[in-house]
């Protein structure tokens, strides 16, 4: 049975939780879109950093179609060929000894923060529980992980939320001094602030972070969600840094647009999670895991992730020479293909206006907050579609200012 359905179709039957585009896409290759009425999009959005090979990858392709003709799920009372050989591809690749899989970035950092405690009960008692986070930071949408961010949006209407969470300004290195102490469980960190404006640590905040946490026997948390899996040229954004964390998550680009969420931890660490103390029913399924690990083996690859850099320079120069002949944004940053336009002033809060001109050029991006403008788009988007993507946006940029 084939259901018509149009964009009025979900104002009908769907919750309202979400305001989507006005538009339907309906299938995609490479880094562009066609929607039901097969106009070609060019997608700088990537599903919110998350198809990170493009869409229709037929490498990706091919490793779901070989996977689906074999076992789709069995659980985690059983293990699976996939999910083990993802494992270990991504212990070879990380500091990184033990995975624990699920299926999306929130319930990654749920699982984070949940060991992170556990590890602090296990060698030091339940009163080590304090968990420091950065105001403005985003974890997710668990009742825990909004909890843990840093934006109170989130967690209005939720209450009472669980406790023991403190909050820090992004890169203050004298309250991240004063907030910890012997109390202190873990320090949480996004590498760069993605949902939070595009807005990237301090190299300094960060060995701070790592000193203070060994000083204070507490564990040091890198959300990647959002950074990970070659977003910021390097495979993860720790080693951008060189400061290593005692516990990482990771999720969006690592399934290449299928859903899969990961946490990475040392042997030590990962100890304290003993049969029964955490679980997930479809975490490391055959299907994410087989298209994850050939994503992982792609991106990993150092062409690739130079191929990253490389197309940084090509977008940031773009966006510069637009915002010379329409001078909107105050700032252009970001690292890699996670990059972030900051309306100035003039245009203080507008960033929804900015997409809606975007959509009508044909153009996918993305807001972070009212005032960035973010783009996420494949980390092998082709040279015609990144200079094709910035002429759309140079026109709906004329079109908003």
């Amino acid at each position: 049975m084939s259901i018509a359905v149009t964009r009025a179709t979900f104002d009908e039957v769907m919750m309202p939780n979400y305001s989507p585009a006005g538009f339907i896409p309906v299938r995609g290759l490479g880094s562009r879109v066609w929607d039901q009425d097969e106009r070609e999009f060019i997608d700088f959005a990537g599903g919110i950093a998350v198809n990170s090979l493009g869409h229709c990858h037929p490498e990706l392709v091919a490793a779901l179609s070989e996977q689906a003709h074999k076992v789709w799920h069995v659980s985690n009372v059983f293990t699976n060929e996939p999910v083990l050989r993802l494992a270990s591809l991504l212990t070879k690749l990380t500091f990184a000894e033990r995975v624990f899989f699920c299926n999306s970035g929130a319930e990654a950092n749920e699982a984070a923060f949940k060991l992170a405690r556990k590890y602090a009960v296990d060698h030091f008692g339940p009163e080590k529980n304090q968990i420091i986070a950065c105001k403005n930071s985003f974890h997710g949408r668990t009742l825990f992980t909004v909890s843990v961010g840093g934006q109170p949006k989130y967690t209005e209407g939720f209450a009472p939320v669980p406790g023991g969470i403190d909050h820090i300004p992004f890169n203050d290195i004298a309250a991240l001094r004063a907030a910890v102490s012997s109390r202190t469980c873990a320090v949480v960190i996004e590498p760069i602030q993605g949902e939070g404006g595009v807005l990237a640590a301090d190299l300094a905040f960060l060995r701070a972070a790592r000193e203070l946490c060994d000083e204070h026997h507490a564990l040091l948390v890198f959300d990647e969600v959002q950074t990970g899996v070659g977003r910021c040229g390097s495979f993860y954004a720790y080693m951008e840094y060189g400061i290593t964390p005692d516990i990482l998550s990771s999720a969006k680009s690592l399934g290449g647009g299928f859903p899969i969420g990961a946490m990475l931890t040392t042997s030590a660490i990962a100890n304290s999670f003993t049969p029964g103390t955490h679980g997930s029913t479809y975490g490391g399924n055959p299907l994410a895991c087989a298209v994850a690990l050939r994503a992982v083996e792609i991106i990993s690859q150092p062409e690739v992730l130079a191929g990253v850099k490389r197309r940084h320079q090509r977008m940031l120069a773009g966006l510069r020479a637009i915002n010379a002949r329409y001078p909107v944004f105050k700032d252009i940053r970001g690292m890699g293909l996670l990059m972030g336009c900051e309306l100035s002033e003039a245009y203080a809060g507008r960033s929804r206006e900015v997409l809606k001109a975007a959509e009508t050029h044909q153009l996918m991006v993305l807001v972070a907050g009212p005032n960035v403008i973010r783009l996420a788009p494949s980390l092998v988007i082709e040279d015609l579609d990144i200079d094709e993507g910035l002429a759309r946006f140079e026109a709906a940029l004329a079109d908003f200012s």
